[in-house]
């Protein structure tokens, strides 16, 4: 694609680096901001270096917040006894959109990849068993993705949760193998986290 501006090649290269985003995305919402008033800009400009900035990761969950402890957590109304542990912030939308549970969250921060690099010292599950062993805590529901990653971590964590005298279960699985749960309907997520069941598995 050729440019008649070096900036607006730059631009359009950056936009273009975000997650979705083709080429000609990135030029078709470069354009749109040149459109935009200058304090319409300065607005969207602004969001962007106060998320980088300001944004922080709850204390007790590690979700996103605008403060040390988010919004769920420091509710009175959340059933604290329950934690369902998810991948990340987009999980714990797409549950809270269900309105049928009433827990607390553990974001874990991504899930086992031996491909990726990933293990289990780059979650957040250290901070998961400090706050079982707390005390508290009835129930962990491990709402992970059904696909291979996701299942590696359900099965890790299960091995370390047994410790604990708590009642572990996993969502129901109405939600296809390699489905991840931030494309899951609302009816079918809250029907899985609803109608979870026990997690039991033959440990060698």
């Amino acid at each position: 694609m050729n440019f008649s501006s070096k900036l607006l090649e730059n631009a359009v290269a950056e936009f273009g680096k975000l997650p979705g985003v083709g080429q000609k995305t990135a030029l078709r919402l470069v354009l749109h901001l040149l459109k935009q008033s200058d304090p319409e800009v300065a607005r969207f400009t602004a969001s962007i270096d106060r998320l980088k900035e300001d944004i922080q990761y709850c204390q007790e969950c590690f979700n996103i917040s605008d403060q040390a402890t988010c919004e769920i957590c420091g509710s009175f109304k959340r059933d604290k006894s329950l934690i369902c542990v998810v991948e990340d912030t987009r999980d714990v939308m797409a549950i809270e959109n269900t309105n049928s549970y009433q827990g607390v969250y553990h974001v874990l921060g991504g899930l086992i990849s031996p491909m990726d690099g990933i293990g289990p010292a780059d979650l957040k599950i250290e901070g998961l068993l400090s706050r079982i062993q707390r005390g508290g805590v009835e129930e962990v529901i491990l709402a992970l993705s059904a696909t291979m990653e996701g299942d590696t971590t359900i099965f890790y964590l299960y091995r370390k949760l047994r410790e604990f005298d708590i009642k572990i279960t996993t969502i129901a699985r109405g939600i296809a193998f390699g489905g991840e749960l931030e494309y899951v309907d609302e009816l079918t997520l809250g029907r899985s986290i609803a109608t979870r069941v026990p997690y039991e598995r033959n440990v060698g």
